[in-house]
């Protein structure tokens, strides 16, 4: 895995060197059908899917989110799966064991971290969960879901970092650590809802300017994420024609 391995700033940790999509995790196939059904699509540019059951794996296996997996697996669409790091609070433990289900009810490729920590006193705790994993699945993808720009020691842990996941109106004034220019854009992950059509190119300049590599945006707005609620990376952008049209063919300058 590349973040056990060097810091090089040729390296690509997605296998693609273009912009493309990296999917938070939509909602249930049975509940999102048509969403899952756009991700096999030829010619979208992804990077990863993002497979949640349950806030994590499920109690037993899920035939449906398993058909859902196979499919993007079997259109060679890598498929990680949703670890809960709840801010550093999950037991070490329940971690592995989830990650273990992911990789044998699902066949995953890696997995999304979701609530990394960011503080320096975490880090060892960290980078030995994701030893660990590294070791589940015997390489593979990890990204670190931390949301912000966490301490640079860090970006040695996982494949990925999420530098940024928000609403639009703090992503148009955010501004980028000057640590990530040592990495290429490859290593970082912006997640942004509440993107209005007309906003899409400042979307993507920020992007450029800020050095990400993968990003998801949508119109979909923030409502929280009760029971029974919809989160807004959980469906697809009102969009997703024009922005899969945009990437694919490589946003221009």
């Amino acid at each position: 895995m590349p973040h056990l391995t060097t810091t090089d700033t040729q390296l690509s940790a997605t296998g693609a060197e273009r912009l493309g999509f990296g999917v938070p995790g939509y909602a249930h196939p049975l509940v999102a059908p048509v969403e899952w059904a756009e991700l096999t699509r030829p010619g979208t540019p992804l990077h990863w899917v993002v497979l949640n059951v349950a806030e994590g794996p499920g109690d037993r296996p899920d035939p449906h989110c398993l058909e859902a997996a196979g499919r993007l697996r079997n259109a060679g669409v890598r498929v990680l799966g949703h670890l809960d790091m709840a801010h550093g609070s999950r037991v070490f433990g329940d971690l592995v064991r989830d990650a273990q289900h992911f990789v044998d009810w699902y066949q995953t490729d890696g997995f999304l971290l979701d609530r990394c920590p960011t503080e320096r006193a975490d880090l060892a705790q960290v980078r030995r969960t994701t030893a660990t994993l590294d070791a589940v699945l015997d390489g593979g993808h990890l990204v670190l879901g931390h949301g912000s720009h966490p301490y640079p020691g860090y970006a040695e842990a996982a494949d990925q970092l999420v530098t940024f996941s928000g609403p639009w109106a703090e992503y148009r004034w955010s501004q980028v650590a000057e640590w990530t220019a040592e990495y290429p854009p490859e290593r970082f992950v912006h997640f942004v809802h509440g993107v209005p059509r007309t906003h899409l190119e400042e979307a993507f300049r920020i992007a450029r300017w800020q050095g990400a590599g993968t990003i998801f945006f949508t119109d979909r707005a923030g409502r929280g994420g009760g029971k029974g609620q919809i989160r807004p990376f959980e469906t697809l952008p009102g969009y997703w024609d024009e922005i899969v049209s945009q990437i694919g063919r490589g946003v221009s300058e």
